[in-house]
């Protein structure tokens, strides 16, 4: 009896030590967010590129940080900050296109960063952390504490809302008032087909962000059933004739106003 009680309350430090080490963690990252001169916003920017041309290649880079950080989350918030950036730019183009005014121009930069971005991305990582913690990991005798991190779970997020808000929040917005927004099946479909793209490039880079964590396994239902929900959608969409940019521009327009 005596080896298993020490190993139960070895197991119990260490979880505490665990929790503790998470939480120190994730309080750092937040008092680094207004220190902007120990962030590597180069190395930020060159994750932005890679996620949209060769994703693997910053997952790969989420290995390394992992052997010598012992951590799969960032640890830098520069890549935060510049997404919260990128959103600002954009936002000025849609205040422009929808003709707000500096009000209402506020309060759809509040909506699109703390709702669409931050809150939806919340909803999102805790949802996946659970099921990948429940449901996808592989049991190990030798390492009980081997898990997905929240903190990676919310980085996963992230790097699947950049190309997503560069498809829709830039190209899309280049061709709402020249083609996407007219009553005209090409119309439709030029905008309903870059909503298509954009979901399935989410989903799939998050497929790549769980598949690159050597402990999960199964991690191809994160891609194929969402991907076939969003090829349904996109098709009944194109047959109902339900444009989903026209949709998306005016529940902001109603929104703000």
């Amino acid at each position: 009896m005596l080896p298993l009680s020490t190993n139960s309350s070895y197991s119990t430090a260490k979880s505490q030590l665990f929790r503790t080490m998470s939480t120190s963690r994730r309080w750092k990252y937040l008092k680094r967010i207004l220190k902007f001169r120990h962030m590597d916003f180069e190395f930020a920017l060159w994750q932005m590129l890679y996620l949209c041309v060769s994703p693997q290649k910053v997952y790969r880079n989420f290995h390394y940080h992992k052997q010598t950080k012992d951590q799969w989350a960032r640890d830098d918030p520069a890549f935060l900050v510049l997404l919260s950036f990128w959103l600002c730019v954009s936002s000025i183009g849609f205040a422009i296109v929808l003709k707000l005014h500096f009000l209402g121009f506020i309060k759809f930069l509040l909506w699109v960063v703390f709702i669409d971005c931050i809150g939806c991305g919340l909803c999102i990582a805790t949802v996946l952390w659970i099921v990948t913690n429940r449901y996808l990991r592989i049991p190990s005798t030798y390492n009980r504490e081997q898990g997905v991190e929240w903190g990676y779970a919310f980085d996963v997020h992230l790097n699947a809302f950049f190309p997503l808000l560069i498809i829709l929040h830039v190209v899309q917005l280049f061709c709402m008032q020249f083609i996407i927004d007219h009553p005209w099946f090409i119309s439709r479909f030029i905008g309903n087909t870059l909503w298509l793209i954009a979901l399935v490039y989410y989903v799939y880079i998050t497929f790549l962000g769980y598949s690159a964590l050597p402990f999960l396994k199964n991690t191809v239902t994160l891609l194929y059933p969402p991907v076939l929900i969003v090829g349904v959608v996109y098709v009944v969409s194109l047959a109902i004739g339900w444009n989903i940019s026209q949709s998306t521009m005016f529940f902001y327009r109603y929104r703000v106003l």
